[in-house]
């Protein structure tokens, strides 16, 4: 198997297990939990081969941890990034003091405007650190990485959560808690 077709399974996860589950015809339970043999069987009526083996090489080969299997390996779900509603059953946490977000320099002033907001999805997602925010902000044109206040957001009663791949998840950010500054 090599990396491009890895990727392009990894990707049609996504789309399954974060937005579209019946895409393929299968249903998530309330924690976003598909099961797996249903799962492989119905990517395979799609038309996309796929074997338990295979499954498992995706799942642990991504870079990003964006899957996750149950305790006993028969549930699968994506970690975060839900357009679909469900209760992944994370707990609030305690953030750091400086969180990052990374978006692409054309979405700057729209959110500086409005604050960050998880629209679509279920959160808003921070990084813990630059690096990794500026990879995501990379996705989508020229990275911008914006610093976010989150120990004085939590101090104001905001809510954060820590999903299992470490991505901190809010359900927004406003604007008095951002700051476009170099975060070095």
């Amino acid at each position: 198997m090599d990396i491009k077709q890895i990727n392009s399974i990894s990707k049609f996860l996504s789309l399954v297990l974060r937005h579209q589950p019946d895409l393929i015809g299968i249903e998530l339970d309330k924690e976003g939990w598909a099961d797996v043999a249903a799962l492989i069987q119905q990517i395979n009526a799609s038309g996309t081969f796929i074997d338990r083996e295979l499954l498992d090489l995706v799942v642990e080969t991504n870079n990003k941890k964006r899957f996750a299997f149950d305790e006993h390996k028969v549930r699968i779900r994506a970690s975060q990034g839900h357009s679909v509603a469900i209760d992944l059953g994370y707990s609030p946490q305690i953030p750091p003091e400086k969180l990052y977000h990374g978006t692409a320099e054309k979405s700057v002033s729209s959110i500086l405007n409005t604050g960050l907001e998880k629209r679509e999805r279920q959160h808003v997602h921070l990084s813990l650190n630059v690096q990794t925010a500026t990879q995501v902000g990379g996705r989508h044109g020229k990275p911008v990485v914006l610093t976010i206040l989150a120990a004085e957001m939590q101090a104001a009663g905001y809510l954060f959560y820590l999903s299992e791949n470490n991505v901190w998840l809010t359900d927004l950010v406003p604007v008095q808690f951002i700051r476009l500054e170099s975060p070095f």
